[in-house]
């Protein structure tokens, strides 16, 4: 039996969420940028770059495995209190296709939310220059829900 989280402030909580995010170096390193963020969804993208290749115009799986990690893990933080952080525990990608076009694109989802685990999954396609998306892989991941260190 999972215990059930307060309800966190979704304006706060969400623009807290996207600062933390974009503070990490690897955000930073990746380009990554949100697009969008709502209580249970979050939606991000990197752009395809020579840098993170491992042939030209196609992305190496470890940037694939990136975006889908922070899109699923920062979509369970959407459902956290404020103050509370989340780290990634486990995840599984499954690549589909390959992730080559103008950008990648990760929806990130909550699966379930419990007080101590987040079960979280997120697709990720490629977007080419017209738009168009093709799904090239989709991640489950569990973050550690990380309660604040009291006050002392």
């Amino acid at each position: 039996m999972t215990t059930p989280l307060p309800s966190p402030s979704p304006t706060a909580s969400l623009a807290a969420l996207q600062a933390y995010v974009q503070a990490m170096p690897m955000a930073r390193t990746l380009g990554l940028r949100f697009v969008h963020a709502e209580a249970g969804r979050v939606e991000v993208e990197i752009p395809v770059t020579e840098a993170f290749s491992f042939r030209p115009g196609q992305l190496q799986a470890t940037a694939v495995f990136a975006v889908a990690d922070f899109a699923a893990v920062a979509a369970a933080g959407t459902v956290l209190p404020p103050g509370w952080t989340n780290a990634t525990v486990d995840a599984t990608l499954k690549l589909v296709a390959p992730a080559r076009g103008a950008c990648l694109r990760a929806r990130g989802r909550v699966v379930d939310a419990g007080r101590l685990l987040t079960v979280c999954a997120a697709d990720v396609v490629a977007v080419d220059g017209n738009g168009q998306e093709t799904l090239c892989a989709t991640l489950l991941a569990t973050a550690r829900n990380i309660e604040p260190a009291p006050q002392r």
